[in-house]
């Protein structure tokens, strides 16, 4: 049987004083006398009460609970970056109060507003890949409710994010795969609602016109990120009279759903066509054939800035600056080619 937790009505009755009094007197407040607080708290420890924290938090209108708004925790990306979130908060006295989209809209819209009843003092946000209506979190302005948002991020101007430099990932890897000796270089795409896919697609074109090399829109495909989604795209691809050698793809999972099936079509992986990616994902050291490089994006250096970003939000109320922090990628190579 569960025992009932000690409320001050039972310190009260036993010591014969009002509730205020025992209130007062657990508080050290000046009006109550040094013997009637020390013979209070003794009785306190007696009966083993501890203070109820909700209840302390909603007097001082704080919750310490941090909401977080995941796609996907099965993505190494994602579970990386909440490890650094969590880490961070716990020793900064919040809890984390966590959901996950599944890459779902309406699911993350109804996320969006049971954070909301949960009174979360700020919200961590990587959207959802097919999300283009953010008036579910522009709407928690209205209830003092920050919102940051990282990697996965809307194409807003005033709002709070983290991110990696994605475009730049993108030039490097275009540059990586020229220098290997190729010249039909493709992109397999993310969904156009993301930011993130914009960024890959404008740091492939600038890679591309900086070597003096001309942009072909056939050779970039958007996918909805599925396997089904990536075999379709790697079809459209190897379709065109000039079948690309080599692939940009959005991550390293479209990167090995794209393997798999460039096999199935009885392909040469790094002989018939070769891949590249995003992410640098730990599952890239137990696949037979991993990208030949990927980009790393440090999920682990984005979660611990959002979460230092917004709890400086938070208790510095400096919600009228937009924070905007960007941290540079690195291209890390797997295989060596001949």
């Amino acid at each position: 049987m569960i025992k009932k937790s000690v409320t001050i009505k039972e310190i009260a009755k036993e010591l014969n004083l009002s509730v205020s009094t025992i209130s007062r007197a657990l508080h050290d407040h000046p009006s109550i006398s040094a013997a009637t607080r020390l013979k209070v708290k003794q009785m306190a420890q007696e009966l083993h009460y501890e203070p109820n924290q909700a209840a302390i938090h909603f007097q001082k209108g704080k919750t310490f609970t941090i909401g977080v708004i995941l796609p996907e925790l099965s993505e190494t990306f994602f579970a990386e970056a909440l490890s650094a979130i969590e880490d961070i908060a716990y020793k900064r006295g919040y809890t984390i109060l966590l959901g996950q989209s599944h890459d779902d809209e309406e699911k993350e819209k109804l996320l969006a507003e049971k954070m909301r009843a949960h009174r979360v003092e700020g919200l961590i946000v990587s959207l959802a890949k097919n999300t283009t209506d953010y008036s579910h979190f522009e709407q928690l302005k209205k209830y003092h409710i920050p919102v940051l948002y990282f990697d996965r991020i809307p194409p807003l101007k005033n709002i709070h994010h983290v991110s990696c430099n994605i475009e730049t990932g993108s030039t490097e890897a275009v540059n990586y795969l020229l220098k290997q000796g190729h010249r039909n270089i493709a992109l397999i795409n993310g969904p156009v609602s993301l930011l993130a896919s914009k960024q890959r697609k404008e740091g492939y074109i600038t890679a591309l016109q900086k070597n003096r090399l001309k942009f072909d829109p056939s050779l970039v495909v958007n996918c909805n990120l599925t396997e089904r989604g990536t075999r379709e795209a790697l079809e459209t691809l190897l379709a065109l009279k000039r079948k690309p050698s080599a692939v940009i793809a959005f991550n390293d999972y479209v990167s090995s759903y794209a393997v798999k099936h460039a096999i199935n079509l009885g392909l040469k992986i790094n002989e018939d066509i070769c891949f590249v990616s995003f992410a640098n994902s730990p599952i890239n050291q137990f696949i037979q054939y991993p990208p030949l490089a990927s980009v790393e994006q440090f999920p682990a250096i984005q979660g611990q800035k959002a979460i230092d970003t917004l709890l400086d939000i938070i208790n510095n109320h400096t919600e009228e600056a937009y924070y905007r922090v960007v941290i540079n990628s690195e291209l890390v190579e797997h295989q060596k080619t001949g």
